[in-house]
């Protein structure tokens, strides 16, 4: 399957209070340095990226003010950022925490754009009944 996909995010599996989606990279690792679950050389070295990132991308006002958002980045500029968010990825799998790299064309309502993010509005997820069985009764 060959699709170019227009944004990327990784994520977690634990659930944000605020948007019921899954936490973000920046928010489990922020939380893991907070919490001395990383070696201090490491935690360093979040805090640099995270430095890094808040330099160069502007800070969505819906983030600032703790709107119910989540953030993609847009794939098409990027190379430079996922640059940056590579060494996140590694402190995840030292670490062993579990993360999903997620990819779309249709994150949901945009409510901030900018060069490299969209801010999309959170927490429309639609919970469903699971069927009886996912196999077919013979």
């Amino acid at each position: 399957m060959d699709m170019n996909f227009k944004y990327c995010r990784v994520q977690g599996k634990e659930l944000a209070a605020n948007t019921k989606e899954p936490k973000g990279v920046f928010s489990i690792l922020h939380k893991m340095a907070a919490d001395g679950v990383m070696e201090q050389e490491d935690a360093d070295l979040f805090k640099e990226i995270d430095a890094w990132f808040a330099d160069v991308l502007p800070w969505p006002p819906q983030c600032k003010n703790q709107e119910n958002v989540i953030c993609y980045f847009k794939t098409e500029n990027s190379k430079m950022m996922m640059n940056m968010v590579r060494p996140m990825l590694w402190l995840m799998e030292k670490y062993k925490h579990p993360y999903y790299v997620v990819y779309t064309n249709s994150p949901g309502e945009i409510v901030y754009e900018d060069e490299y993010q969209v801010a999309v509005k959170a927490g429309d997820l639609v919970i469903e009944d699971v069927q009886a069985s996912w196999s077919p009764k013979e």
